[in-house]
């Protein structure tokens, strides 16, 4: 029998024990005033009893993370049409990166590095009548938690400073691959990366990628199908150019966010978030990397 809670409490103490030498994202000014030294973990157990420690009640930007329920939202809407206008191969490159848009006419090369989320942005634009309302509500539902709102003011310093998403939105819209007035799609994603959550609410949202479709209402949103179809895609383009050290070193699907947080999961099993703003130089938290290697190693518990 693992004891889940001392497993938690040993990385928790062990990873303030070292030096964090990852920085906090600063091309975002509002995400730059974050502390470095919040570190927390939360473990949502598939009916069983849930773990955490550090500042897992602390919410923070999740920022890319956002990426993969926009994405569920879109292929729950649109279905297996949706990779007609993007891949599903991990691109190997910074997750803002412009070259291989370019070279490959307009299709991003997966749904979770930015020129992706932006036509998933533009599919849910076309596609909902109060986008950035109906979307919130998508993501409340998935938790079982109205308090999870945007953070407005990460909105607007991501509005004010996002010149390589413009630069990617002018390009798909170049080639075609945006129906939407670029400013709308944008404003849409700033909101959708700016929402805000602690460890506990990210990890209920992602219940329904380990529970089978399931979300925390018992409300089926996803067939077995895009299940495995949005897990798959997590594992090998969740971490950008850093996924198949991920995959390496933790082995299971994931996704992380320049506001630090990581939501990982064992199918059926358990979903783990943790938070720590300090980020590598690829752009994952060092403490949650980690955090997440040392808790799929002390508890064997991995998709391998």
């Amino acid at each position: 029998m693992i004891d889940y809670k001392q497993v938690l409490e040993d990385i928790h103490t062990e990873l303030l024990g070292i030096e964090d030498t990852g920085e906090v994202a600063s091309y975002i000014p509002e995400l730059a005033s974050v502390s470095q030294d919040n570190f927390g973990i939360y473990l949502n157990r598939i009916n069983e009893e849930n773990y955490c420690a550090g500042n897992w009640k602390t919410r923070f930007s999740v920022q890319s993370i956002s990426k993969v329920l926009s994405l569920a939202k879109a292929l729950s809407l649109v279905g297996t049409s949706i990779w007609n206008r993007m891949d599903v191969e991990p691109s190997g490159d910074p997750f803002n990166h412009l070259s291989l848009l370019e070279m490959e006419e307009g299709i991003p090369r997966n749904p979770l590095i930015n020129a992706g989320a932006i036509v998933v942005a533009d599919i849910l634009i076309s596609e909902l009548k109060n986008p950035k309302e109906d979307f919130l509500a998508y993501v409340r539902g998935l938790a079982n938690d109205a308090t999870i709102n945007y953070n407005e003011r990460v909105a607007t310093s991501e509005k004010a400073t996002g010149f390589k998403n413009y630069a990617t939105a002018y390009l798909l819209k170049s080639f075609g691959n945006l129906n939407n007035p670029v400013d709308q799609v944008l404003d849409f994603y700033f909101h959708q990366c700016a929402l805000e959550m602690n460890c506990e609410q990210l990890s209920n949202a992602f219940y329904l990628f380990a529970n089978r479709g399931i979300c925390m209402r018992n409300k089926a949103h996803l067939t077995l199908t895009q299940v495995k179809r949005i897990n798959a895609i997590m594992l090998t383009c969740g971490f950008y150019d850093e996924a198949g050290e991920f995959a390496f070193e933790v082995g299971l699907p994931g996704k992380s966010g320049v506001g630090g947080g990581i939501v990982a999961l064992l199918p059926n099993e358990y979903i783990l978030a943790t938070w720590a703003p300090g980020l590598n130089p690829k752009g994952n938290s060092y403490l949650g990397m980690q955090a997440l290697e040392r808790f799929t190693t002390k508890t064997g518990a991995s998709i391998f």
